[in-house]
């Protein structure tokens, strides 16, 4: 397995192979990734907290376990990176507010972080990302904004801005990011990454600040399949400590990335997610379909009335978290921020109700669906990354705000709780990326990956490191 000249813009499976050969030392690569970000994050601002003597006194500890014979575990020598939502040993968990860091530092990292550290991989940081998860942007505006290292004067997505900017630009090969309406799927598609949405309670949310319990995800975003395959399996398992998991037994993944598609029904998703997206956003589906020979359109019934349900129990049970600090502390929050809390306070009862209800409904159809497709198919945004001033887009002929409604095709989708791979498109003559949401039932992990991984295989969606224009 060879690496790139500079081995820290390897995949992360590739730089795990290199540490455990003696090809690079650990310390060689966080040392390159450290140079990275030094160099690129004043520009990009992916980074938020940089935890350098920590990975580098990890790197030491591996390279001396290597020279010492031992075996290595699977990710020793792999740097990595969480959203700042993620508790890291301490450091006070932001969430990317201005309020949070104020909270005393955390005792211990993450469950998730804890599993990736016991698996040899090496943290560098904490990442930016829009404040309180609230954001499709990457938008931050107490810690600035996390741009796109494709084109900088263009979003990186979010809330997980940070995660998409660091990976896409070389700073980390892997990262971890939240999704609770589109936060992995959005970056991944602008920033042009693998990323993976589990499905709702695969994954551990252990020692993360939570922004809506009943629809928020945990997943990892790389430049390759089999480092979402990898990662997530090493992430798998239980955790007494989360109410919110499912006692599901550890399903590994990683063997499934090279099984054939052979016997796959595969569907692409019309109705709403053939309505209010810029031609881009059709073009990058239409790609991904006719290299797996998707031919078929599947309706998901209701998806707009489903994505206008998940905005009501977003706004309030968002809402609910913040009621009191938005009392007490309103000049501390982001304008946007606070009065979309503010809004979700004001809620009637009987239109949480009637949202719960078509949740309901509409999980009973998305089930029937799955009874003749094993993986359908849709945009992941509406178009390619917008610039950084833009508040508004067209979508459908309508003028409309753009942060809220970059998440037009993830929320439908995440409203269900259901696992979806995002791949990266470079459509012909682009020079932005777009991605494509590749979506299964619940706890088929295994099929979007082995999707995700097909087309990687294909050549027909590719993720590398970003040429940051100077």
């Amino acid at each position: 397995m060879s690496l790139p000249l500079d081995p820290s813009l390897g995949t992360a499976t590739e730089i795990a192979a290199a540490v455990r050969t003696g090809q690079v030392s650990a310390d060689d690569i966080v040392r390159l990734c450290l140079e990275r970000i030094a160099a690129l994050n004043p520009r990009l601002n992916a980074f938020t907290d940089v935890t350098a003597a920590r990975a580098l006194a990890k790197a030491g500890r591996i390279d001396a376990a290597r020279a010492r014979g031992e075996t290595l575990p699977p990710l020793a020598g792999v740097p990595y990176a969480v959203k700042n939502l993620f508790d890291i040993e301490g450091l006070p968990t932001r969430a990317g507010s201005k309020i949070n860091r104020e909270r005393a530092p955390a005792e211990a990292d993450s469950a998730l972080g804890a599993r990736l550290e016991a698996a040899g991989a090496i943290l560098l940081g904490g990442l930016n990302m829009g404040e309180y998860a609230y954001d499709f942007t990457g938008q931050n505006v107490h810690d600035g904004n996390a741009l796109n290292p494709h084109d900088p004067a263009r979003m990186a997505g979010g809330s997980s801005g940070g995660s998409g900017t660091a990976v896409a630009a070389g700073m980390a090969p892997l990262a971890l990011g939240s999704d609770t309406n589109g936060s992995i799927r959005v970056p991944s598609s602008l920033c042009g990454l693998f990323g993976l949405k589990p499905t709702f309670g695969r994954l551990t949310r252990h020692g993360t600040y939570p922004f809506v319990a009943e629809f928020d995800h945990l997943g990892p975003m790389a430049r390759a399949t089999a480092d979402l395959a990898l990662a997530y399996d090493l992430m798998q398992g239980p955790e007494p400590a989360d109410g919110h998991l499912a006692d599901r037994p550890v399903e590994p993944t990683v063997p499934e990335l090279g099984k054939g598609l052979d016997g796959l029904r595969i569907g692409v998703l019309g109705d709403h997610f053939k309505r209010f997206g810029h031609p881009e956003a059709y073009r990058g589906v239409e790609t991904v379909a006719a290299a797996l020979g998707a031919t078929e359109e599947a309706i998901l019934p209701q998806a707009t009335a489903a994505r206008a349900a998940g905005f009501v129990i977003t706004a309030a049970t968002g809402s609910s978290l913040h009621f009191d600090r938005i009392r007490s502390r309103p000049q501390d929050y982001d304008p946007a921020t606070r009065d979309r809390f503010i809004a979700g306070t004001m809620i009637p009862a009987p239109w949480l109700i009637g949202a719960q209800k078509l949740r309901s409904w509409y999980r009973d159809r998305a089930r029937e669906l799955f009874e003749r497709f094993d993986i359908l198919l849709a945009p992941a945004t509406p178009c390619f990354a917008p610039r950084s001033e833009e508040t508004t887009l067209v979508l459908d002929g309508v003028e409309v705000p753009l942060r809220p409604n970059m998440g037009v095709y993830t929320q439908a989708i995440s409203f269900i709780g259901l696992p979806v791979a995002t791949v990266p498109v470079w459509l012909e003559g682009a020079v932005l990326p777009i991605g494509v949401q590749v979506i299964a039932a619940p706890w088929r992990e295994d099929l979007v990956l082995r999707v995700s991984a097909a087309l990687e295989a294909a050549g027909t969606c590719r993720s590398f490191v970003a040429e940051v224009p100077a």
